[in-house]
């Protein structure tokens, strides 16, 4: 059975991970694939902590383990630089911030090669970052659909195929059909090639068997700089690859700018009060049934404040996504300065 097995490159982006690396690392080492058929490429964007020391200690342990440096800091230059120095006839993407199942890796390769799919992937189960009640917000606003919407992959699923699934395993001939990762998307880059490879004909499909165990922000702080921080990516996304959008992505854009013209108009207007009813009544009718149903699976307190969360996390999306486009329009996007590769 080894024989007949493919080897794999592996292939992880990281920068000052020390907290969670060694976790990443483990869930490798006890896969249940042979290990002489794989290769772990660490690209480490200059860790200015413990991270590449930690890496060092497994690569001495375990050959399969190799430290790359990536000195473009940001994923694509990490995934580019791994797709490059890769001997394996499938790279499979991972990510310094979660664990994987046991059975990870087998079931990549089982579930692409028989559905002959160009990037398969699985589900993410979001772990609770910590012991604070915060950390417990943050777990409960991203593991319901009215929160992240309709991300297949956060959820549990039926496997079939999909637009995007998170990491990815590919076929590593699949790099010279498409090309590489853009580098001018600090954030988004899996999302816009995933759109690339359906662009150009591909497949993508997701397979519920395939776990990631996934440390989301361990503060609401954290989660609501990371939300605007990702909506601004989104915009500019859409600015360097157009067959990325979706309007599904656009939804917490025209809820926010929808919210602000409602607000400019309701002191002149009756019209105003009648929008805000019209829009706002079912948004948070929803808004507390989803807050009642998270408040029984987590806990009775989180139901208390989860609609003004919900509603605070949708808000600071719309309005990252919002300033995005405006630097779009005053040419100060960090894509308009770089040229295309």
């Amino acid at each position: 059975m080894t024989n007949i097995l493919p080897f794999i490159s592996i292939i992880i982006p990281c920068r000052n991970e020390e907290k969670f690396i060694s976790k990443c690392l483990d869930s490798i080492v006890v896969q249940d694939y042979p290990k002489d058929k794989i290769e772990v490429l660490v690209a480490d964007g200059m860790s200015n902590d413990k991270t590449r020391e930690i890496i060092k200690e497994y690569s001495r342990q375990h050959q399969y383990i190799n430290l790359l440096d990536n000195t473009g800091e940001i994923v694509p230059t990490a995934m580019n630089i791994g797709i490059k120095a890769a001997r394996g006839k499938w790279i499979v993407r991972l990510d310094a911030h979660s664990e994987y199942s046991k059975d990870y890796l087998k079931n990549c390769i089982d579930t692409a090669k028989r559905t002959n799919a160009d990037n398969v992937g699985g589900v993410v189960v979001t772990q609770q970052n910590g012991s604070s009640f915060g950390a417990r917000c943050v777990q409960a606003i991203t593991t319901h659909r009215f929160g992240i919407g309709n991300a297949t992959f956060r959820l549990e699923s039926i496997e079939k195929p999909v637009d995007t699934v998170p990491f990815g395993c590919f076929r590593s001939e699949l790099f010279n059909r498409i090309g590489l990762y853009d580098e001018r998307l600090v954030r988004n880059q899996d999302y816009e090639f995933n759109q690339r490879i359906i662009k150009t004909g591909g497949s993508i499909w997701l397979n519920p068997k395939i776990k990631t165990g996934y440390y989301n922000q361990s503060t609401l702080k954290g989660l609501f700089r990371q939300a605007f921080v990702t909506a601004e990516w989104l915009s500019w996304m859409w600015y360097v690859a157009p067959y990325s959008f979706k309007v599904r992505h656009a939804i917490p854009v025209f809820f926010t700018l929808g919210l602000l013209s409602i607000l400019i108009v309701l002191p002149f207007h009756s019209f105003g009060l009648y929008s805000l009813s019209v829009i706002f009544f079912p948004y948070f009718f929803l808004n507390l049934i989803s807050s009642c149903q998270q408040a029984v699976r987590y806990n009775w307190r989180i139901g208390l404040v989860l609609p003004f969360l919900f509603f605070f996390y949708h808000i600071v999306y719309g309005a990252g996504t919002l300033w995005g486009a405006i630097r779009l329009i005053v040419k100060s996007a960090p894509v308009q300065k770089i040229k295309e590769p």
